[in-house]
């Protein structure tokens, strides 16, 4: 199963990337989320996970642009501030999960296993 990963955020990302391959993900992960569109045009992914609040590309664009190229891929927010997910307004993917700062990364994996197996 592969996840591709944008998060800005270089501590974040790592932990979020050893976290996913410990629980035998197959994680490719980008720190901007113009550099992780360009990597999905390229090759299919079954979920996208990514921060909201980035340069270049925020999250909700990306995941906008993502699921226009693949109706069927994942999405799964990460973000300190729940409530700009949540906008309507947003254009965000109906069906996305939102998962709010700070979480464990049991809780992330935990997540992530259940929207894998939906």
């Amino acid at each position: 199963m592969k996840i591709l990963l944008a998060e800005d955020d270089n501590d974040m990302r790592r932990f979020l990337v050893k976290a996913l391959q410990n629980a035998g993900y197959d994680v490719a992960s980008f720190d901007n989320g113009l550099s992780a569109y360009n990597r999905l045009r390229e090759e299919p992914f079954e979920l996208l996970l990514t921060d909201i609040v980035m340069p270049e590309m925020d999250g909700i664009e990306l995941a906008r642009r993502a699921t226009e190229l693949d109706p069927d891929l994942k999405v799964m927010f990460i973000t300190g501030f729940a409530a700009v997910a949540l906008n309507p307004d947003s254009q965000a993917p109906k069906d996305a999960k939102v998962l709010s700062k700070p979480f464990h990364l049991r809780d992330l994996v935990n997540e992530v296993d259940k929207m894998m197996a939906a």
